[in-house]
């Protein structure tokens, strides 16, 4: 049940950082709003999820695999450039936290 809750933590902070964008430096009230509500349920999920998994892979893969989301909709929605080096940065983040998971001996 855990790493449902993490999936869910980890959309729910890539809607709030999403919304960051939209908010537009907070001058837009719904935006901002959802930012608010969007990271609260993402946190609050995360400490649930800490009761059971190990902190280092908890926030290393809600962390890593949200920076990974974000990048991802930065370069196919907001049309942010794609160079080689964020594809192997983004690869690397992904290997990083897939590592984490190997590491930890618990599947």
């Amino acid at each position: 049940m855990a790493w449902i809750w993490l999936t869910l933590a980890i959309l729910l902070e890539v809607a709030g950082t999403t919304a960051m964008k939209f908010s537009d430096g907070f001058t837009n009230l719904v935006p901002t709003l959802l930012v608010a509500v969007f990271y609260t349920s993402s946190f609050s999920l995360l400490i649930l999820v800490m009761k059971t998994l190990d902190l280092s892979l908890a926030y290393a893969v809600w962390a890593g695999v949200g920076t990974a989301l974000v990048a991802t909709i930065g370069i196919l929605w907001f049309k942010e450039p794609v160079t080689a080096l964020k594809m192997i940065s983004i690869g690397l983040i992904i290997i990083g936290v897939v590592g984490l998971h190997l590491s930890n001996g618990r599947a």
